[in-house]
């Protein structure tokens, strides 16, 4: 590929070519995360803003040049991608700002962000003639693959939590995958995943495993610079877990400057559960996150607990590089930004894509944000992935049907009662 020049190790900077390895560096084995390095001079001369604004492709194929896969292999069906940016004044408004944008990645065709890398994964699983793809997840990034994989019948094998919310094991057996449910965490799935790949000769799609994952997650951040006229905003809200979407998010905005089309790098603020704190609390206490123990992980937005963030080299410079900030919200406040952003932007999140508007509300209270700030808060996925989490959300904000018996007099006792309410 033309426009790769190499992969590099986060670790130790040992570079390859793209054909000489499949995942991580040899040096460091599972742990030697890659990155893709690109030529920029030469993907200049192949697509520009002004090409960009003709283009009738409104998927993140449309940013072709600068992702890793061949110019001529063929791409999945599904529209994966160009999710809407809103304007939200009424959530700017009550938080004291100027300009919200929210970024609803619940639009993806299986409802998550994860389909970018999904679809990026089935593309290079394609290029190497794989037979079977894997992955392991919490549920968002497995349906995925199994709604991409099934849109051209290509078989996969998942590992997920047995703990999973039932809506996205529904997913991946509505799908057609091969699911396996793994009595244990996040992490265990993982590592049998990894175990079950090497041993059977599966094509890995895994976080922070697979470099070409970062690729797609990156093409978020290009849509919003294009969404917003390439004006680049001041700070990005995102929710971490793994950190792969966050590394993304700067590897796009990286990709856009070294292109020359943002004029400034956008603040990256990774908010995170107070139960699965990890990047948090090493960003925060600036521990050795090479060394540093994974965690006990316990939150309601099972998207983003992860007791060791794969990716969480790139998370770590995601937020350092780009002067930004982790911050730290408690489940009530993850669950509560539930109905706070459907109410305030019609937006309605997980609790995973609720943490990154419940990181704005706490960055606001512990003025990190100035009122004039362009600000960006990422919805990472549908609020129907995690039904139970919703109703938990409702209840907490006092939000209940009112239960009538089918007559006008019954009708009329509840409306009444409304009267200071609508």
């Amino acid at each position: 590929m033309e426009n790769i020049r190499s992969l590099k190790c986060l670790i130790c900077g040992r570079q390859y070519r793209a054909d000489d390895v499949d995942y991580v560096c040899a040096d460091h084995g599972d742990e030697g995360i890659l990155d893709v390095q690109y030529d920029y001079d030469f993907i200049g001369r192949q697509i520009s803003p002004e090409t960009l604004s003709h283009s009738n492709d409104f998927t993140i194929w449309r940013y072709k040049p600068l992702l890793p896969v061949h110019p001529e292999t063929e791409v999945p069906p599904l529209s994966v991608g160009w999710t809407p940016l809103y304007y939200a004044p009424r959530v700017a408004a009550d938080l004291g700002l100027k300009h919200v944008w929210v970024k609803d990645e619940g639009r993806q065709p299986t409802a998550s962000l994860k389909d970018r890398a999904s679809a990026v994964a089935v593309v290079k699983a394609k290029e190497k003639n794989a037979e079977i793809i894997t992955t392991a997840s919490t549920g968002n990034a497995a349906a995925a693959l199994g709604g991409l994989c099934a849109s051209i019948r290509q078989a996969n094998v998942i590992f997920v939590p047995q703990s999973a919310p039932q809506a996205k094991i529904a997913q991946m057996l509505v799908f057609g995958s091969r699911v396996v449910l793994v009595r244990g965490t996040y992490d265990d799935a993982f590592d049998l995943c990894l175990n079950a790949s090497k041993a059977y000769g599966w094509y890995n799609r895994n976080t922070a495993y697979n470099p070409y994952m970062t690729e797609g997650k990156k093409t978020a951040a290009y849509e919003i610079c294009e969404q917003l006229n390439w004006e680049a905003p001041d700070r990005i809200f995102v929710s971490v877990g793994d950190g792969c979407i966050i590394g993304g998010l700067h590897k796009g905005l990286k990709d856009l400057l070294a292109l020359g089309w943002i004029g400034k790098m956008p603040k990256l603020m990774g908010i995170q559960a107070s139960g699965s704190s990890y990047m948090y609390d090493a960003w925060k206490n600036g521990e050795d996150i090479l060394t540093k123990p994974s965690i006990h992980a316990q939150t309601v937005a099972d998207s983003i607990s992860a007791g060791l963030p794969r990716d969480r080299i790139k998370a770590l410079a995601a937020v350092k590089e780009t002067g930004g900030a982790f911050v730290s919200v408690e489940d009530n406040e993850i669950l509560a930004a539930i109905p706070a952003l459907a109410r305030g932007a019609g937006v309605f999140a997980e609790p995973a894509g609720a943490a990154a508007y419940a990181g704005l509300v706490k960055a606001v209270d512990l003025q990190l944000v100035a009122r004039d700030e362009t600000i960006v808060v990422l919805n990472t996925g549908n609020g129907l992935k995690d039904v139970s989490g919703a109703m938990q959300a409702v209840n907490l904000a006092n939000t209940a049907p009112f239960i009538v018996s089918p007559d006008m007099e019954a009708l009329k006792q509840v409306v009444a009662g409304w009267k200071d309410q609508i």
